[in-house]
C-alpha cells in the first residue's frame, strides 16, 4: 500500500483554502497558518479551544528528493524541486484529511471535540496537551509506573516527574 496522495496533483495552496472552508463549515471561528524552513503550522479556534498543528515539511536536500530511487543518481535540479514538492503536497492532503475526518466524527457524535483534539489543543501556556503530557507517558511506559490520574482525597497534588 503506497503512502496517501503521493502521486497528488493538488497544491500546497488548495488544500489548505480546503482546510480553512473546512474549519468553516463546521463552525470555527478563526483561523491562522504560517511556515519556516522545516515546518508549516495551522492553528484555528472551534468549540471555545485553540488548536495547533504542527506539519513537519521534509528536509530538501534528503537523497530521496536529490536522488533517483532506482539507480541513485543525481537528480537535476529541477526533478529534485518537483520531487520534493510532490512530498510536501502529500504531508497538505493528509492533513486536509485529518482534520475533515476528525471534524466529521465530531459532528456525528462518536467523539466529543475535546476527545478528538486533545493532543492538539494549545493550554494557557502556549504548549500543546501532547507536548506537555507526552514526556509522562514516555516515562511511565519505560518505568512501568503510572502516575494516578487524581490524588487520593485529601492529598496535595504532584508534579509528575518526566
Amino acid at each position: 500500500m503506497g503512502t496517501y496522495a503521493s502521486q497528488t496533483d493538488v497544491s500546497s495552496d488548495r488544500s489548505r483554502a480546503e482546510i480553512e472552508r473546512t474549519l468553516q463549515r463546521y463552525g470555527a471561528r478563526s483561523f491562522m497558518y504560517g511556515w519556516d524552513e522545516g515546518r508549516a503550522v495551522l492553528g484555528f479556534v472551534a468549540s471555545d479551544r485553540q488548536v495547533r498543528f504542527v506539519l513537519p515539511l521534509p528536509d530538501r536536500d534528503d537523497k530521496v528528493f536529490t536522488q533517483t530511487p532506482a539507480r541513485g543518481t543525481r537528480r537535476t535540479p529541477a526533478a529534485a524541486a518537483e520531487a520534493y514538492e510532490q512530498a510536501v503536497r502529500q504531508r497538505w492532503r493528509a492533513l486536509a484529511l485529518v482534520i475533515k475526518a476528525k471534524l466529521e466524527a465530531v459532528e456525528a457524535g462518536i467523539v466529543t471535540f475535546d476527545e478528538e483534539f486533545l493532543a492538539h489543543l494549545v493550554l494557557p501556556s502556549g504548549e500543546t496537551v501532547a507536548q506537555a503530557a507526552l514526556p509522562a507517558v514516555v516515562h511511565a511506559y519505560a518505568t512501568g509506573q503510572t502516575p494516578p490520574l487524581l490524588p487520593s482525597y485529601g492529598a496535595q497534588p504532584r508534579a509528575i516527574e518526566p
